[in-house]
């Protein structure tokens, strides 16, 4: 399926099912919220998050964006007496970008086709579920042992597709490594990826932990 689709760069990933706030006082983007607004009530009411490969988020430049991204779906608008809008999304579905309009609006506007969101392998998933869920506990309770960060892991899903969007929400990673698990083609490579990105960053923690407490209050809490 395709559609013509309003962009929103970030420089961050937005992964279907992830709870998206949202601050908006660019005037660009108070025009896009205006005109979602604008759309019928039983309509859903989205525009496409994208990463930003290059550039910045705020400011006169457009910046340069991967062609990869998520729909953010409104789910509570608030308007200030200012002009801002506070926003509340959700991540739908993901999309590829095919063209880019960067001058019939005063923001991007994307001819998309929307990505199916398939299994893949269940042979390999069967055997991949259990492990990355069992590496996911390990990782959580390898980073609060660090006293940096903590993350309170809801009831894991056994669901391929959905555990896959909860580990890449979790897991500590930059942009391009989010970025490049939101584009895997299926949940079956999605979470090979993570089931090495989890072993590799618990191998790192594991480091982090044989530090004594003294020095372990000089290591800066990452900024993600």
């Amino acid at each position: 399926m395709s559609e013509r689709l309003p962009l929103f760069p970030l420089g961050t990933v937005l992964l279907p099912g992830l709870v998206l706030p949202l601050e908006i006082f660019e005037e660009r983007y108070r025009i896009l919220v205006r005109k979602l607004l604008e759309q019928p009530a039983d309509q859903v009411r989205r525009f496409g998050v994208i990463a930003i490969r290059r550039g910045r988020e705020v400011g006169p430049a457009l910046p340069a964006i991967h062609d990869v991204g998520c729909t953010a779906v409104l789910r509570r608008v608030q308007e200030h007496s200012d002009g801002r809008f506070s926003l509340i999304t959700v991540g739908g579905d993901r999309f590829r970008i095919r063209t880019v309009d960067r001058h019939s609006e005063p923001y991007l506007v994307g001819d998309v086709d929307y990505l199916p969101d398939d299994v893949g392998d269940t042979d390999d998933t069967d055997d991949t579920v259990p492990a990355v869920q069992r590496l996911l506990r390990t990782y959580a309770d390898r980073l609060a042992a660090t006293g940096t960060v903590q993350i309170s892991l809801p009831d894991l899903p056994d669901d391929p597709i959905a555990l896959s969007y909860v580990i890449a929400a979790a897991a500590v990673t930059d942009v391009t490594e989010r970025q490049g698990l939101l584009a895997a083609p299926d949940a079956a490579n999605r979470l090979r990826a993570e089931r090495a990105l989890l072993r590799r960053e618990i191998g790192l923690l594991e480091k982090i932990t044989t530090i004594g407490s003294s020095e372990l209050r000089r290591v800066d809490p990452s900024p993600n």
